[in-house]
């Protein structure tokens, strides 16, 4: 059974990194899987019991690797590691922008590995036990087999017949429940996509917020120093006036020409403030557009997460119906024994009465 709210994967650790893979021709040389360094994340999903690292690259999964306790991250060079990924055939790079954040991968990679090969040994604790359940099963199922088969069912052609329309629903229904498994399976990779485009996303739109905060605060800051600028400007414009109608030399004209300097340097201080203020305002447009991608993808993630909804609550149904239908074979099953009984009592009655009829002719 599926739990009818299933909770998502959910992310860890994220780090951002340079992604490559070994190139498949000759197993040495790397080939670059982004063109630019790009969030590479792990993730949980508490239903399954798995981690898994995940990197999105536009609308591309760059990585998409479920951590075996078998795995081994191993670190290169101070900037770079790889790891190997058996299911997938490759062996996958990252490179990081300092050491430290190196460590920090590596050291999260063995955290997640020691926790999958922890929930890989209670995995195999279950399987034993279902394994112990189900062991009489095949046998039970030979036995009902063999008993159908023999003589005294010829005779009762009803049952048989309600019995085989019992076990081709049954079919039927198991078909149907894989089928809905495989598109609700479909919809959960359609929805991690999504739920890792969302979470880098949201740590973009973080810095862009936290950067958006400081310009706002250097654009005040620089609003009172281009005031000031410009008092100054002002100052010294009436001072320049002031002896350019004294009409004084010598001293004057240094004076003049000092003043004429700090003017022009003051006027490109504030056209270079200027074209700061318009970059800060280009940003803030780029994170509008990044708050609408934003909610783009909230939007995109709900309709999957309903889909998703209405998967389960089909799978649901059919497994209703598959109880319904065994319920209905178990019935079956029972009233064919009690055929059963019955055809041997009145075997064993005219067989005495054979008997006795012989026995009446011989005399």
């Amino acid at each position: 059974m599926f739990p009818h709210h299933r909770e998502r994967e959910q992310p860890i650790f994220s780090a951002r990194a340079h992604v490559f893979q070994i190139d498949p021709a000759t197993k040495r040389n790397w080939i670059p899987a982004s063109k630019h360094a790009v969030t590479v994340s792990f993730f949980y999903d508490a239903n399954r019991n798995v981690y898994r690292i995940i990197s999105v690259g536009g609308t591309k999964a760059i990585i998409n690797c479920t951590v075996t306790p078998s795995m081994t991250f191993t670190k290169t060079s101070q900037k770079f590691g790889q790891w190997a990924d058996s299911r997938a055939n490759t062996v996958y790079g990252l490179g990081f922008a300092t050491e430290q954040q190196l460590h920090q991968f590596s050291d999260k990679f063995k955290e997640v590995k020691d926790a999958a090969r922890l929930a890989r040994e209670k995995s195999q604790d279950k399987e034993l036990a279902n394994t112990a359940l189900s062991i009489a099963a095949p046998q039970f199922s030979q036995d009902l087999s063999d008993e159908l088969q023999s003589p005294p069912v010829m005779c009762v052609n009803g049952p048989e017949d309600k019995l085989f329309r019992s076990q081709s629903a049954d079919i039927t229904l198991s078909a149907e429940k894989e089928r809905i498994k495989k598109m609700l399976s479909e919809g959960s990779i359609c929805e991690i996509n999504l739920e890792a485009e969302l979470f880098t996303l949201q740590d973009s739109n973080t810095k862009l917020v936290a950067a958006l905060h400081e310009a706002n605060a250097n654009v005040e800051q620089w609003k009172k120093q281009l005031t000031a600028y410009q008092e100054e400007t002002d100052r010294l414009r009436e001072q320049v006036a002031e002896l350019e109608a004294h009409g004084g030399h010598g001293p004057s004209d240094l004076l003049k020409d000092e003043l004429t300097q700090s003017l022009e340097e003051l006027e490109a201080l504030l056209k270079a403030k200027d074209e700061e203020i318009h970059i800060l305002q280009s940003k803030k447009v780029e994170y509008h557009e990044m708050e609408h991608d934003r909610d783009e993808a909230v939007h995109r993630l709900r309709e999957t997460e309903m889909r998703n909804a209405e998967l389960e609550r089909r799978v649901q149904n059919s497994e209703q119906n598959l109880n319904n239908s065994l319920e209905d074979r178990d019935r079956m099953d029972s009233e064919i024994q009690r055929a059963i009984e019955i055809l041997d009592i009145k075997i064993f009655d005219l067989n005495d009465l054979r008997q006795s009829l012989v026995k009446l002719v011989d005399k």
